[in-house]
């Protein structure tokens, strides 16, 4: 029977991944400088920008060797919902422009080519009447 790393799970990924449909190679993580990065997106006051900040940093740096678009999402919407800020999904009439600009980010590590985006379309709350 194969060995299976993505079984690995909550493992910080030890070997390389390739990203379909982009030429972007995300380094082998080191958990003293992702600690760091993190530390410094948690310290940005915007709770909003805080979240989306990390949710597209665990998606470029591919943390694991599976679910990391998963992740990144789940811990975007766990910051918002803690402090009353809505939701974030990707919404399906939305889903090819995500990818698109997803790609675009992966290549470039441009935030602005993705996180207005996000804001606009992808950010719910709750309309109270």
């Amino acid at each position: 029977v194969a060995y299976n790393e993505s079984l690995d799970w909550g493992v910080l990924r030890y070997g390389n991944v390739g990203i379909s449909g982009v030429n972007y190679k995300p380094s082998i993580p080191v958990e003293e400088e992702i600690l760091a990065a993190i530390e410094k997106i948690m310290s940005i006051e915007s709770v909003t920008e805080k979240a989306i900040k990390y949710m597209l940093y665990a998606m470029r740096t591919q943390l694991f060797w599976d679910g990391n678009k998963r992740t990144g999402l789940i811990c975007a919407n766990k910051i918002l919902i803690q402090h009353g800020k809505g939701v974030l999904t990707i919404p399906e009439d939305q889903l090819e422009e995500f990818n698109e600009r997803l790609s675009a980010f992966y290549e470039s590590n441009d935030y602005a080519k993705i996180d207005q985006f996000l804001y606009e379309k992808c950010l719910f709350g709750i309309e109270y009447s």
